[in-house]
Order: C-alpha cells, then structure tokens, then sequence
C-alpha cells in the first residue's frame, strides 16, 4: 500500500507538471528514488509523462512561444541521442550534480537580480536556445530533470504564464517520445507492472487538470515564484543525494 501511494503521489506530480506547473514533474523520480533505484523509476515513470504529455498538449495546444519551440525540440533530440551514446560512460551521479548545480546557479542569478532591481527582459537567443536545448535533452534523459536548463533559457524572456506553460508542455512532451527507443533498449521497462501503470495515468490525468487550473488562478508573480521554489528545491535535492553518493 506504501508503494502504491508513492506511484500515484508521484504520478500526480507529474501530471500536475504537464497541466501547467512545470518543474514540478522533477520531484518524480526522487520520490519513486525512496524505494526503487532511481533509473527504474525513471524507466516506470516515462509512460505516466507521455500518457500526460497528451492530455498536456491537448490543453496548450493553442498557447505556446513558436520560435522556442522549434528551436528547443530539435535541440532536445540532439541532447537524448547524445545521451543514448555517453550513458553507459557517464556516471549518472555526475549527471545528477551538475543538473542540480545549473538549477541553484540559476536561483541564485534570479535572486541576485531581484535584490539588484534588474529584473530585466532577455531576448531569445537562437545560440544560447540550442546549448540549453541540448543540456535539457541530456538532464530528461538521465532523470527526467530537464527543467533547470529549459527554464534557464526560457523563463527570463518573460513569457506569459500560459505561453511558458505551453512552451515546456510541448518541448517536453517531444523529449519524452525521443525516449522511448532508449530506454526500451536498455531495459528500464522491467519493473512496470500493467494495472498500477493504469492507476497512475488516471490519477496523472486529473493532475494535469489541476496544474491547468493553478496556472489560470495564479497571478503571474506567485506563479514565477512557485516555479522558482520547485527548482531549488529539486537542484538542492540532487546536489546532496550526488555529494552523499561521491563522499560516502
């Protein structure tokens, strides 16, 4: 019954991550991580965000920045096939801290910039899209923790909250599907059993729903501020299990 209740808890997050709140879907895997090695979960995890991603595309479909869509998807393949090829190289505690390392550097330049008065527009910027892009590609394919490096790129262009919203709904639905062949090809479909599999798309499903919700109820800056929260709390998370794993 405990596991059970951590499959749905974390399905509903990432369905709430596909409604609208954004990096909420990487507290997934560290959930799931309390029970089960952290790339099964992964692994368990990757149906529940595509099966979301369409009812999240579905809600978005209308409300999203193009130029960053277009720039970010390709960018993000390139960083899963990159992925695919170093994984059985790159130590995924390594891939762990520097996710969690990019997503506090970035809090950190958020905060510094409000406490400065500086909180100032960026402007889309194709090369910086394509870097950020790829590093999301790389960070979603390890653990489903693309969120520091897209929102690093995407939220200081001050996009409206429903447009980011839709923005990350759409780039991350394509990243996931790149996945697929992947993680099939490494065996990280082992542990998914098909009745709790049903159990958590319908509770994702009624996540995404209360995401879409959130976002529409939500003033802008409470929403900034709720994403920012999320981001260092997952970044502070992943740097200390990768430190715990290095030290111990």
């Amino acid at each position: 019954m405990e596991t059970l209740g951590l499959f749905l808890l974390a399905s509903l997050v990432v369905g709430a991550s596909k409604g609208g709140l954004a990096s909420a879907g990487a507290l997934a895997v560290p959930i799931l991580s309390i029970w089960m090695d952290p790339l099964m979960a992964a692994g368990v995890l990757l149906p529940i965000f595509i099966v979301s991603d369409v009812l999240g595309v579905w809600l978005y479909r209308k409300e999203f920045s193009r130029k960053n869509v277009l720039l970010l998807i390709p960018a993000g393949l390139a960083g899963v096939i990159l992925a695919t090829f170093l994984a059985p190289y790159i130590s995924s505690t390594y891939a762990e801290l520097a996710t969690g390392l990019i997503g506090l550097f970035y809090c950190g330049h958020t905060l510094h910039k409000k406490l400065r008065d500086q909180d100032l527009v960026m402007p889309f910027d194709p090369i910086k899209g394509v870097f950020w892009g790829v590093i999301t590609g790389i960070t979603s394919f390890i653990s489903h923790t693309g969120a520091p490096p897209f929102q690093s790129f995407v939220q200081p262009q001050k996009l409206p909250s429903l447009q980011y919203a839709g923005t990350n709904t759409l780039v991350f639905a394509a990243i996931n599907l790149f996945k697929l062949p992947a993680y099939s090809a490494v065996g990280l479909f082992a542990k998914i059993h098909v009745p709790t599999l049903l159990a958590m798309a319908m509770v994702a499903s009624v996540g995404a729903v209360l995401g879409r919700r959130l976002v529409q109820w939500l003033p802008q800056q409470v929403f900034a501020l709720i994403i920012q929260l999320l981001l260092f709390v997952v970044s502070t998370y992943l740097v200390v299990k990768a430190l715990g794993h290095l030290i111990g």
